[in-house]
């Protein structure tokens, strides 16, 4: 089994009326604006050493770890912000990355990514209310999975982490993020790892949607 890991910088962010600044944020985009309030941020994994001899991947575990919840500043009851961490293994759009935090990969989901496809999907939802103002870190309203874990061929996994504010003046920050996905190469039989092969390259070479 390899264990592999791949970091995504902090974000922060400053709000001014209808304007959102990113303060700090290297290799995050600023979504529709400014004066937008979505952020997206990708990376991606390079399988090809491991993917060798034919040999299909098999995900054991895959995870993010963060060193804090978000936090605001000053804070302010009633700031909103959703955050997405998704891996898949086919690229999507910086749009598709920001409706997966309302829709994820359910039927219908506009992003177009399936079940099978996203290796790892999580959406949290962090509020400011009354009872926690003097802590400033925001509270984790809901917490929900929608990864698959399946095998692939493809040798490549992409990373999206994705923002949306909604809240008052201020500046929210957002620490630094690790991705880790722990795989195994094991052979299967010819013609189940050419269709697999198939599939990845097809999911792969797609046209890019807007």
């Amino acid at each position: 089994m390899k264990t592999l890991a791949k970091e995504i910088g902090r974000l922060a962010v400053t709000k001014a009326g209808p304007n959102l600044t990113i303060n700090v944020g290297d290799n995050w985009r600023q979504i529709g604006g400014p004066p937008g309030n979505a952020f997206v941020s990708s990376t991606y994994f390079d399988l090809a050493g491991l993917a060798i001899d034919d040999k299909t991947l098999f995900f054991d575990g895959a995870t993010v770890q963060e060193a804090s919840s978000p936090s605001f500043n000053p804070a302010t009851a009633g700031n909103l912000l959703r955050v997405a961490d998704i891996m898949t293994t086919s690229p999507i759009t910086d749009n598709e990355a920001i409706l997966y935090i309302t829709d994820a990969n359910f039927a219908g989901s506009p992003t177009t990514l399936t079940f099978d496809q996203t290796i790892y999907g999580r959406v949290r939802v962090y509020n400011m209310d009354l009872d926690n103002l003097a802590g400033a870190y925001a509270i984790l309203l809901s917490d929900n999975q929608t990864g698959s874990l399946s095998a692939t061929a493809s040798d490549r996994i992409y990373c999206y982490r994705v923002v949306v504010y909604d809240g008052a003046d201020g500046r929210f920050d957002l620490l630094a993020a690790r991705y880790i996905l722990s795989a195994h190469a094991k052979e299967e039989p010819e013609y189940q790892y050419l269709m697999r092969l198939k599939r990845s390259y097809e999911l792969q070479n797609e046209p890019d949607r807007d």
